[in-house]
């Protein structure tokens, strides 16, 4: 059986990668709206209800829109927008998240596909936490570097006409109010927000973040080899997953934080650097805001939703 698909957004960084993504897949028949008929609504309605997957690459108002077009009660819905993360009617789509995670979203008819700075902080902490290394009223802070690609195309604009002049590191968020974090609270399992801030560097896409842990404080003090067997315990479980747990060791510097490591694959590598007698850790997620952080994680729920490979049309 071919299953239609429809990207509403098409036209937009998340919404071309997916097509890109699903080019030459011969069991779908990947819809498209006419350039001139983007914002014509009665157009979109029409191919959101002929859709058997509709595939979100919009603003959060408009997202919140394109569901309420659709009045059938068959076509499933990828969001990847802000609008529905936390809705506990949508299936969160980050699906190494839990042992279960990829068989919720396979039932699911909504799903939220994930933020990319989300994934980086849920990854790594929410595995601590399950196996009680880290308290949930854990005090935690967030920092990282994402290629400006995530900002859209109001940032890639920004940044390619500006050149050589354009920052090379650019913190923002600074208000500690980004829209990432009540997905990051809830998921993680924190009993409230991490202190979060980002920054964009010059160079189109990738990413690498940063979870510093200060231990000493709590009563029984974790090393570094009890949060990395946490941690690879947690994804040695789950079948199919993109989540790779790179090998715990002392390493003052290493080429593999590249925040380009895995740009153009659907990968996330975890890292675990610890000084057991300071009683100091830091876990580190490398990934491709564009793949594991977008389309790829997009590509990846609509497999499971369909029930072909989750590893279809994605480069490991």
């Amino acid at each position: 059986m071919v299953a239609k698909i429809f990207i509403d957004g098409e036209a937009g960084t998340t919404g071309l990668q997916i097509r890109e993504r699903l080019a030459g897949r011969r069991d779908l028949d990947v819809l498209s709206i006419a350039a001139d008929k983007r914002k014509d609504q009665d157009e979109r309605k029409r191919l959101l209800n002929a859709a058997d997957i509709a595939i979100l690459c919009l603003p959060d108002d408009a997202a919140r829109e394109s569901v309420s077009l659709i009045e059938n009660g068959s076509t499933r819905v990828i969001d990847a927008s802000t609008a529905f993360r936390v809705d506990p009617d949508w299936a969160y789509g980050f699906a190494e998240m839990d042992k279960g995670q990829s068989e919720k979203i396979a039932d699911a008819r909504f799903v939220a596909n994930p933020g990319c700075w989300p994934q980086g902080l849920i990854a790594t902490v929410r595995p601590l936490i399950a196996a009680g290394l880290l308290p949930a009223d854990f005090a935690v802070t967030y920092n990282g570097i994402s290629g400006y690609s995530g900002g859209g195309k109001a940032m890639i604009s920004e940044y390619e006409t500006a050149g050589d002049a354009a920052s090379h590191f650019m913190p923002y968020g600074l208000t500690f109010q980004h829209k990432h974090v009540p997905e990051m609270t809830l998921y993680t399992g924190l009993a409230s927000a991490p202190l979060f801030v980002p920054s964009v560097g010059d160079f189109a896409q990738g990413m690498t973040t940063f979870v510093p842990l200060q231990l000493n404080h709590l009563p029984k003090v974790p090393t570094g080899r009890e949060l990395h067997a946490a941690i690879a315990d947690h994804y040695a479980g789950i079948k199919d997953s993109f989540v790779a747990v790179a090998p715990c060791e002392e390493t003052a510097k290493t080429p593999d934080l590249d925040p380009q490591a895995h740009n153009g694959t659907n990968t996330m590598t975890l890292h675990v650097f610890a000084n057991d007698t300071r009683a100091q850790a830091v876990l580190v997620a490398v990934y491709d805001n564009l793949g594991k952080g977008a389309s790829g994680a997009a590509v990846q729920n609509l497999n499971l939703m369909l029930g072909v490979s989750a590893k279809e049309s994605l480069a490991a």
